[in-house]
């Protein structure tokens, strides 16, 4: 990582991944793929798990796409030992339907601040069109996370 990156100390990819284990990044199929220095990318499969009755998309499940992503964001941005990041709001448009395939997020810092985060949250289907975007406030708390994020 060059020392523009925003991560307190590299991104914990294969952390991400292992936490996903039980949780409902696990239950949905959600995957952190990728870390850049300035954004964190996931995708998550629209299947059984993530359509809505009529057998589009369901909108929660791309809320929860747009926090799992927004909050290891923030969360890695900050001294786990010290601080620790809660959502606040989030909002999000839908603005297309998807039937199959997978829908693919990249996640960047709008706003890090001392006590704050905002956070973008694009989603994509797979031809690259624009599903959902989504804006996340997070609080930057004192404190040392816990459980097993922490480490």
């Amino acid at each position: 990582m060059t020392n523009k990156a925003i991560w307190f100390d590299e991104f914990p990819l294969d952390l991400a991944r292992r936490m996903a284990a039980g949780s409902i990044m696990e239950q949905l199929g959600i995957e952190v793929t990728e870390a850049g220095d300035d954004y964190l990318c996931g995708r998550m499969p629209v299947d059984r798990r993530t359509v809505q009755p009529a057998g589009v998309l369901h909108g929660g499940a791309s809320v929860t796409l747009a926090e799992t992503l927004a909050s290891w964001g923030a969360g890695c941005c900050v001294d786990r030992r010290k601080q620790f990041c809660v959502g606040q709001e989030i909002n999000a448009n839908h603005v297309r339907a998807v039937r199959q395939g997978w829908v693919h997020g990249i996640a960047r810092p709008l706003h890090r601040g001392r006590t704050s985060h905002v956070w973008e949250v694009r989603i994509t289907n797979d031809e690259g069109k624009l599903v959902c975007v989504s804006r996340i406030t997070l609080a930057i708390l004192d404190g040392p996370m816990q459980g097993p994020a922490a480490s």
